[in-house]
């Protein structure tokens, strides 16, 4: 008996077909991008200068290894953190630099608390076997709580708050040179010192 041969197929083609496909994935995929902390890192100073700081011009907050905060000389939850910032940040109890008064404050003006707005430094200590999702949300609370006060300035001196004047010189292709102004001038107000370090055990 004769056997059969059974027909070959054609895989020629194949080739070329997996190679469109890979490709069609490769155009139609997205990818995840993973949002970061726009912050630089400070360069370390071989001779750093010797800052003279006025021990009630700093807030202290800590995080401790079980994620607690402590600020204010007690612990405290992550949402009474902007209130306690604010007050500290907005106090005006004393002079600037130029021996000027903080005239837009509106603080208690404790002599206990920061002097003026850009002699406040907040100063963030952080254990490190805390969680780093406490850490990044107390820096995103210090955040609001600048960014607040900016608003309200803002409203004040250009009846437009501080994210308005932003989106608006965005939309001006960063060329608006009075809006540009407006912001240096609010940041000039309420600049934002941030200190972080580890607590080392």
């Amino acid at each position: 008996m004769s056997r059969k041969e059974s027909p070959e197929i054609n895989a020629g083609s194949m080739a070329d077909i997996a190679f469109l496909l890979l490709i069609f994935f490769l155009v139609t995929t997205t990818m995840n991008v993973d949002a970061g902390i726009s912050r630089k890192i400070p360069q370390k100073q071989d001779n750093p200068p010797k800052i003279d700081i006025n021990e009630r011009n700093v807030l202290e907050i800590n995080i401790n290894k079980n994620n607690e905060l402590f600020a204010d000389g007690s612990t405290i939850e992550l949402k009474e953190l902007k209130q306690i910032a604010v007050a500290f940040i907005d106090n005006g109890g004393g002079l600037d630099i130029h021996k000027k008064a903080c005239d837009w404050c509106e603080g208690k003006k404790e002599n206990t608390s920061s002097d003026h707005p850009t002699k406040a430094i907040i100063s963030i200590q952080s254990d490190r076997t805390a969680n780093y999702g406490t850490y990044i949300a107390t820096i995103d609370v210090l955040n609001a709580a600048y960014l607040s006060l900016r608003n309200k300035v803002a409203v004040k001196r250009y009846h437009k708050n501080y994210e308005g004047l932003l989106e608006d010189f965005k939309k001006s292709n960063n060329s608006d040179t009075s809006l540009q102004e407006k912001i240096k001038e609010i940041r000039n107000m309420y600049p934002l010192l941030l200190s972080d370090a580890e607590i080392n055990n």
